[in-house]
């Protein structure tokens, strides 16, 4: 081959690769483009939702809702095509999740939160990974064991979560007359029950189960009988951005079909876990089960009974 023609064809390689990378930047949007200009994904994350999103003993975000979303990260490199991509935590409040996701301050919120049609209108879930229900805590010795048994009572909840306004609500309609204090954080509603400040904590009953597991004395609580509302959780992303949607969507089905969700559940449910070996030996609900048998994102509580 004559030199020159080499050399113009390498150039013109280069030229057309060069076009192409651009073309493929110009045609990103919304998260995706964000995540391609800045190279850095922003991750939202708790501190003490345990098993799903809370810190472990060198203050690094571990958990369940963690390990889904750095599959979803991991997504995101594919479909950028980049060899690095740096990932950055935000701690984030039940208050303050949705409003920093719906202004554009974290890309993925990985939590412990609760997807309602009402959630819906300001910000998007990946399919559901996890379903539980709405419980009380209380001391053991008190011997309440359904809500009507709390008339009357101080009860405590945390703030900026679906349960507060539901608690609200069932105190309204059957004149349960509580005080509802609202709390910070789950761990600080605990410890208002802990020290006789409130009667009950009002949380869905996973997170009231691995409060309890590592409690000072976890024989001294129970957990209702009585549930108030189902509540599925999903990674929460932005709405109207149809491309990242897509791409969570197919990262978190993708971990449906090849089964290896049922590895990170068992990590989380069924294993020793930071802190100090806790176990919460809790299997997959038959709600859950079905839930990753056909994927959804419904808000919608009855599509899960």
């Amino acid at each position: 081959m004559n030199p020159s023609r080499h050399v113009l064809s390498a150039a013109c390689l280069s030229l057309a690769l060069c076009v192409a990378g651009l073309a493929h930047a110009q045609e990103l949007t919304g998260t995706l483009k964000k995540i391609a200009e800045r190279n850095e994904i922003v991750i939202g994350h708790r501190d003490s939702s345990i098993p799903f999103s809370y810190l472990d003993d060198n203050q690094k975000p571990v958990g369940y809702s963690m390990d889904i979303c750095a599959r979803i990260v991991d997504a995101v490199k594919s479909e950028l095509k980049l060899t690095t991509l740096q990932v950055t935590y935000a701690p984030v409040s039940a208050a303050t999740r949705i409003p920093l996701m719906a202004n554009g301050t974290i890309d993925l919120e990985c939590g412990s939160t609760s997807n309602t049609i009402d959630r819906q209108k300001q910000v998007s879930f990946a399919p559901t990974t996890f379903v539980t229900t709405t419980r009380f805590v209380s001391k053991k010795a008190n011997g309440f064991k359904t809500y009507a048994d709390l008339r009357g009572k101080v009860v405590v909840t945390t703030s900026g979560t679906t349960t507060i306004r539901l608690v609200n609500e069932v105190n309204a309609k059957e004149a349960m007359n509580w005080t509802i204090l609202p709390a910070p954080d789950h761990a600080e509603a605990f410890l208002m029950v802990e020290a006789n400040r409130a009667t009950a904590f009002f949380m869905d009953d996973i997170l009231l189960y691995s409060l309890v597991a590592r409690s000072k004395s976890p024989a001294d609580y129970v957990i209702s009988t009585d549930a108030m509302s189902v509540e599925p959780y999903g990674i929460v992303l932005r709405r109207d951005d149809p491309a990242f949607q897509k791409l969570v969507n197919t990262a978190v089905t993708d971990l449906f079909r090849s089964g290896e969700i049922t590895r990170i559940y068992d990590k989380w449910f069924l294993k020793p876990i930071v802190p100090k070996g806790l176990v919460l030996n809790l299997p997959m609900s038959a709600q859950l089960t079905r839930a990753i048998a056909q994927p959804t994102n419904s808000g919608d509580p009855d599509a899960y009974k």
